[in-house]
């Protein structure tokens, strides 16, 4: 009960900013009406290394600056496809090198998929075709492994849980979503060990034949779930 009030304010809060839209951010809502689209508008972008500082941009900064990383993407993601009637949802792993990712993620005919921006084609997004968010978030597993990266953790958590905060819109960095994301609870995804030191093997046979960290691995298993 006591969430009500908040997704009030933010299904409010999704109709203004619906008539605030810019012509240009109108347009771009209006032609990224499923979630293939916007997988495809997200990849057309660079990725955001921020190698000014530390950035956590809104959809309309996103569309201005033309670039983003994983938590822009999936705001970005949240905020055109919730013009469309899907719930703004996103899926939060944690690691333990506190390298975190988040994707948007939706559901269609009882099935998750999930839309991403990332530096790893692997890491970005599913078909739905998985039973469940667990499912889904397994899928990421071997994907995840690099020298330091492994997934411990997940979560699914609804933006219409921050009320009227104004993370689709607003000029600043919206850091009280990455701060929610943080202290939101996740349930355990541990990785069996066998699992991992065969991924963390195969990762370092690939780095040795490519050393260069702009090539990145796309040889893992399940490739037909990629969205």
């Amino acid at each position: 009960m006591r969430g009500r009030p908040r997704r009030a304010e933010s299904a409010e809060a999704a109709r203004g900013a619906s008539a605030a839209f810019t012509p240009a951010e109108r347009a771009l809502v209006r032609r990224l009406r499923r979630p293939p689209a916007v997988q495809r508008w997200l990849r057309s972008l660079p990725y955001n290394w921020e190698k000014r500082g530390e950035t956590l941009r809104s959809f309309r900064s996103v569309v201005r600056r033309r670039t983003a990383h994983c938590l822009e993407g999936a705001l970005a993601a949240a905020c055109v496809l919730e013009q469309h009637g899907y719930p703004p949802l996103l899926l939060s792993f944690e690691s333990q090198d506190g390298l975190d990712h988040v994707l948007f993620v939706f559901r269609e005919r009882g099935r998750w998929g999930a839309v991403a921006r990332s530096r790893d084609p692997a890491l970005h997004g599913r078909k739905p075709v998985f039973r469940t968010p667990r499912q889904l978030a397994a899928s990421y597993m071997d994907a995840y492994v690099d020298l330091n990266g492994r997934v411990t953790g997940f979560a699914v958590a609804d933006l219409r849980d921050l009320g009227a905060y104004d993370w689709r819109l607003s000029p600043r960095n919206v850091r009280k979503v990455e701060r929610w994301l943080i202290d939101y609870p996740h349930h355990a995804l541990p990785m069996p060990e066998p699992r991992y030191q065969r991924a963390l093997a195969r990762y370092k046979r690939f780095r040795a034949r490519f050393p260069s960290p702009a090539v990145r691995p796309a040889y893992f298993e399940g490739r037909e779930a990629w969205l």
